[in-house]
């Protein structure tokens, strides 16, 4: 059984608050994945970017100064056509995702791949922990499903990702 894990493709990230055009083009290419891990039967995992409505007092909020992601709020939401597919939801505080950890832990997979947002920022960050919690499973980031708002991040994200044994798929796709 192989996991596929969405990192935060939600609305404030693909078109809202902080939105940007290459966001938007990722749609359809994580739904294609999406079909080819539903026909196998896999896992399907989505991460939620989740703020409260303290988020301009917290640590982030006070380096990110953008209200997003405010749970109950349109911008919480996945994007587009992804509301509608099947898959365990993780909601996050912070870039990585503890929760996401504990499941890979207690779960065999064959293989761990993530797609989604923001390359630099909260793909790299739960990448890091897939690869620490399962250091023999083989970890995966698609750059053809990743994105960031900054082209030069993006490159160096999937750099150290490649150095610390992450396989990147798709590079310049």
């Amino acid at each position: 059984m192989k996991l596929l894990v969405i990192v935060d493709y939600q609305i404030d990230f693909v078109d809202g608050n902080l939105g940007f055009p290459k966001a938007q083009k990722l749609e359809e290419k994580i739904m294609k994945k999406v079909a080819s891990y539903q026909e196998r039967h896999d896992d399907i995992i989505f991460t939620l970017d989740t703020h409260q409505g303290d988020y301009l007092s917290t640590l982030e909020g006070q380096h990110l100064p953008i209200i997003h992601a405010l749970s109950k709020t349109k911008g919480h939401e996945l994007y587009g056509k992804l509301q509608n597919v099947l898959g365990r939801r993780i909601e996050k505080d912070t870039f990585g995702s503890l929760e996401l950890v504990h499941h890979v832990q207690t779960h065999i997979y064959d293989s761990i791949e993530l797609v989604g947002l923001v390359t630099n920022i909260c793909v790299i960050a739960n990448a890091i922990l897939m690869k620490t919690a399962c250091p023999n499973t083989p970890i995966v980031v698609d750059a053809a499903c990743t994105a960031s708002f900054d082209d030069d991040l993006h490159e160096k994200a999937l750099d150290v990702m490649t150095g610390l044994q992450i396989e990147i798929r798709n590079r310049g796709n």
